[in-house]
């Protein structure tokens, strides 16, 4: 059975950073192998992983609308079929096992570019297929959400067993965490549990803030300090995944992986 653990909040509080920890404590505790979705634009969840990123699927979905739209004008194959005779599953099935970045333990698959004009429905059906079909080979699933959950919205993954909203200690971080708190009975996608993750917390938590957290209909699952050595760490351009287990970042992450895990 594939572990789904998938991860969102506003931008630019430490997600991709927390996906990181969590793809390296499995790595070094659990068995099996692991897929790591970058379901951000942005794509940069290969720079924490040491992974080289070539294509995206976004990438692939417009290179295969252009083929077809070139065939058509050309008078060539149905909207359903590839130049070449190829269904447009088979198409996008190839492709994305063949963009995949490998590591020794992880593999990475990045969604890339957001959609551009047109209709993608039957493009994204047929996406939701096949990284559905390539994520059963996998005994961990980490997906790095971007805030909005488009990719959990629109059922390109299976199941989720563990939702991690993650939040700054910032009233906006928080409210936002608490709208993916309520976004997440609307998906359609059964997301078994959810926590909320505070992180970079440079002290004690303020009252006012355990009062907030208190009353947010998603539990705490744990708190991250905040850590000028993770900074620098990361300006030294080596992978996150290489970073020492005793960095209180890694400590606190493995720590509430054991909670939900074991």
């Amino acid at each position: 059975m594939t572990t789904t653990i998938a991860l969102a909040g506003k931008g630019g509080v430490g997600k991709t950073t927390i996906a990181g920890m969590v793809i390296k404590y499995l790595a070094q505790n659990q068995t099996g192998s692991i897929l790591a979705i970058d379901a951000d634009p942005a794509s940069n969840l290969n720079m924490v992983l040491g992974l080289d990123l070539e294509w995206t699927v976004g990438d692939i979905r417009e290179g295969m609308l252009e083929q077809v739209k070139s065939s058509l004008i050309n008078g060539g194959a149905a909207m359903g079929v590839m130049p070449g005779g190829a269904s447009k599953r088979e198409y996008l099935d190839y492709h994305i096992r063949t963009s995949l970045a490998e590591g020794s333990r992880f593999d990475l698959i990045a969604m890339g570019r957001g959609e551009g004009q047109g209709c993608y429905c039957a493009v994204n059906h047929n996406l939701r297929e096949v990284i559905d079909d390539l994520s059963r080979h996998y005994a961990f699933v980490i997906i790095d959400n971007e805030a909005g959950m488009e990719h959990l919205s629109r059922r390109t993954t299976r199941d989720v067993q563990h939702l991690l909203i993650v939040s700054d200690p910032t009233q906006r971080g928080l409210v936002t965490a608490q709208r993916i708190a309520d976004m997440r009975r609307e998906l359609g996608v059964n997301i078994e549990n959810a926590w909320l993750i505070l992180n970079r917390l440079r002290s004690e938590m303020p009252a006012e803030l355990e009062a907030f957290t208190d009353k947010m209909d998603v539990p705490l699952l744990g708190v991250i300090p905040a850590d000028d050595d993770l900074a620098q760490y990361e300006f030294s351009g080596k992978p996150l995944v290489e970073l020492g287990d005793g960095s209180p970042v890694y400590q606190a992450v493995a720590s509430m992986m054991d909670q939900i895990l074991k």
